[in-house]
């Protein structure tokens, strides 16, 4: 009897557990009005993404859409700081509702998220050290390379990467990496690969805004050519609230219609990556 009990109640904590993160999920829109404030999850190392100034205040391109889609609710913002791996492992449990940090839509996070709006298109790349040897992406072959774990760059540097949008192009893998050392963020693997090349890593795979970013900032590093590949980012929810995807999505529509996204992109970086190349 007691074993049983102990089965009935383990069933029952799961079910809670289950409904609760359906509950989390299906109710956003209601959370978000009640309390007049929309939680937005971000990073403060992004780069033009999302960073510190120096006013220690969040800045950036997805700082700025975000407080543009809170606007549109007519609520406050509020921010987080989770690590990607949290982020994308989609337990988010109503600590935040929505992600930002331009996640690409693959065929594995399609069933996780929802992606209400494609809100920025850009390359991903390969950089080396400034005094690698490597001149092509078929010199990384063999080599140890660095990405941001639960990114795209990740997948693409194991040989995964599913792209999950309409009329995605074939991906290629014109090296086979010997090794893939994965980081919290994309800037860790960067300083890592600053020291010089091959003192820990031959090269990193990341989004170019973010290499060009770097290089910006002095970094010596390059980008191999061509891009890796070219894919949209999208803005991320829990499945399970049709309203509040729609909201977000019509948010995203008149943006992109007047004009606001593109000014936006231009703003920090300097191009209009609100259209596929």
């Amino acid at each position: 009897m007691k074993k049983m009990m102990t089965t009935i109640a383990a069933a029952m904590s799961f079910a809670v557990t289950s409904l609760s993160g359906t509950a989390y999920a299906a109710d956003v829109l209601d959370r978000v009005l009640s309390a007049k404030t929309l939680t937005v999850a971000v990073g403060t190392d992004w780069g033009p993404i999302s960073h510190l100034d120096e006013k220690h205040e969040l800045v950036g391109y997805d700082v700025d859409v975000a407080k543009a889609i809170a606007k549109s609710l007519g609520v406050e913002i509020s921010f987080v700081t989770p690590g990607w791996d949290i982020i994308t492992a989609g337990k988010w449990q109503g600590r935040w509702d929505i992600a930002m940090g331009q996640m690409i839509p693959t065929k594995a996070r399609a069933e996780v998220f929802d992606f209400p709006a494609l809100y920025i298109w850009g390359p991903n790349v390969a950089v080396v050290h400034k005094d690698s040897k490597a001149s092509k992406l078929s010199d990384l072959d063999g080599k140890v390379v660095a990405v941001a774990s639960g990114t795209g760059a990740e997948a693409y540097a194991n040989q995964k990467f599913e792209p999950g949008w309409e009329n995605a192009k074939p991906v290629e893998y014109p090296f086979k990496a010997g090794e893939v050392k994965t980081y919290t963020s994309t800037n860790i693997a960067l300083d890592d690969l600053r020291l010089g090349d091959g003192v820990r890593v031959d090269g990193v795979l990341t989004d170019e805004t973010i290499a060009r970013d770097s290089i910006k900032s002095g970094y010596p590093i390059k980008i191999l050519e061509p891009a890796l590949f070219s894919s949209p980012a999208a803005i991320a929810i829990l499945p399970g609230d049709k309203e509040f995807h729609d909201k977000v999505a019509a948010t995203l529509k008149e943006m992109k219609d007047n004009g606001t996204l593109a000014e936006l992109s231009i703003k920090w970086y300097g191009v209009d990556y609100t259209v596929e190349k």
